[in-house]
C-alpha cells in the first residue's frame, strides 16, 4: 500500500509541475477573453516571455531579474496584440496567429545568433533557477501516514511559481467577481456600448485586460525556461498555449474549472510520460509518438464535443466601434 500511494503521489506531483504554465496561461487568456478580446496567441506570449527569461537569467545570474524581463516582454507582445485589436479594430485570431509565428521566429533567429547552439540558451545552475521550495516540517513529516507523504511530496518541493499560479486561481476569481474592475471587465465583453454609455473607456479596459494577459503568460513562460527547465529550448512551449487555450473553452471561462481543467491535461501529460516504453497486454511495446499526442488528441475531443456547449462572451472577438451622434 505504502509503495502505490507514492507511485500515486509521484504521478500527481508530476501533474502539478506539468498544469503550473497551463494554468497561468489558462488564467491569462482568461482575462483577455473575458474583455472580449480573444487571444489566441498565448503560446507566443509565453515563449516570448521564456526566452528573455532564459537569456537574461544567464546573463545576470538572477531568477528574480528574469521574471521580471520575461513580464516586460511578454506584456509588450499582448500591447501589440491589443493595439492590433482595440486601436485599429483588426481580425483577433489573425493578430493572435501573427504573434505566435513572430514569438517562434524571432526566438529562434535571436538565440542562434546570440550563443549559436540552435536556438538554445546556456544552461543555468541551480542559483540561476526557482528551485524547489521544501516548506518547513517536510522531512519531519514524511514518515507521517498518509498525511506525510502528501504534504512531503505534493504540498512541498514545488517551484515558488507554482505556488504563485494556484494562489493566482483564487486571487483571478475574487478580481473578476469581486472588484468593480473585474465588474466592469465582464460587461465590457457582454455589451461594451453600454459601458461605454456609463462614461467608462472600453478601449482602457481592454487594454488592461490584455496587460493582465500578458504578465500571466510571462510568469508562465519564466516557469518554462528558469524552473521547470535550466534554460530555454527552441519551441519549448510545445503548443501549451493552445492547450491553455483549450482548457479555457472547456472550462467556459471560469477561474476555478479552469484550474481543474488545466489539471486534466497535466495528468495526462504525466501519463503520456510515465507509459512510454510500457508494453500493453497484447500489442506490445507502443510507439512514444502515441502516448505522446494524447494531451493534444485530448485538446481536439474536448473542442469538438464541448465547443457548442460553453457560452463565451456576447462581445468576445468583435471590435467595438464608438457610437457617434
Amino acid at each position: 500500500m505504502n509503495d502505490v500511494l507514492w507511485t500515486v503521489l509521484t504521478a500527481l506531483d508530476s501533474t502539478i509541475r506539468l498544469s503550473t504554465p497551463l494554468i497561468l496561461a489558462g488564467l491569462a487568456g482568461l482575462y483577455s477573453e473575458r474583455s472580449g478580446v480573444f487571444d489566441i496567441g498565448l503560446d507566443g506570449k509565453m515563449l516570448v516571455g521564456a526566452f528573455a527569461a532564459g537569456c537574461i537569467a544567464a546573463s545576470t545570474g538572477s531568477p528574480w531579474i528574469a521574471l521580471v524581463a520575461a513580464i516586460a516582454a511578454s506584456t509588450l507582445f499582448a500591447l501589440i496584440h491589443g493595439f492590433v485589436s482595440i486601436t485599429n479594430r483588426g481580425n483577433q485570431i489573425v493578430s493572435g496567429v501573427a504573434i505566435n509565428f513572430l514569438a517562434l521566429g524571432l526566438t529562434t533567429l535571436l538565440g542562434q545568433n546570440w550563443y549559436g547552439e540552435g536556438g538554445r540558451t546556456p544552461s543555468l545552475s541551480p542559483p540561476e533557477r526557482f528551485m524547489p521550495v521544501v516548506l518547513p516540517f517536510a522531512d519531519q513529516m514524511k514518515d507521517v501516514p498518509f498525511i506525510g507523504p502528501i504534504y512531503y511530496e505534493l504540498v512541498s518541493g514545488q517551484s515558488i511559481l507554482t505556488y504563485l499560479a494556484f494562489a493566482c486561481v483564487p486571487l483571478t476569481w475574487w478580481v473578476l467577481f469581486r472588484t468593480r474592475f473585474g465588474l466592469r471587465l465582464r460587461a465590457v465583453g457582454e455589451n461594451p456600448a453600454a459601458v461605454d454609455t456609463a462614461g467608462i473607456s472600453v478601449a482602457f479596459l481592454r487594454y488592461r485586460a490584455v496587460m493582465c494577459t500578458g504578465i500571466l503568460c510571462g510568469i508562465a513562460g519564466a516557469y518554462l525556461s528558469v524552473s521547470q527547465s535550466a534554460g530555454f529550448l527552441k519551441a519549448m512551449t510545445a503548443g501549451k498555449g493552445y492547450i491553455a487555450l483549450a482548457a479555457l473553452i472547456f472550462a467556459n471561462w471560469k477561474p476555478g474549472n479552469v484550474m481543474w481543467a488545466c489539471l486534466l491535461f497535466g495528468f495526462l501529460d504525466a501519463l503520456s510520460i510515465r507509459l512510454q516504453g510500457t508494453p500493453v497486454p497484447g500489442i506490445g511495446v507502443v510507439p512514444v509518438q502515441v502516448f505522446q499526442a494524447l494531451p493534444y488528441i485530448l485538446t481536439c475531443v474536448l473542442l469538438a464535443g464541448f465547443l457548442r456547449r460553453s457560452t463565451p462572451p456576447k462581445a468576445g472577438g468583435v471590435p467595438y466601434t464608438k457610437e457617434r451622434t
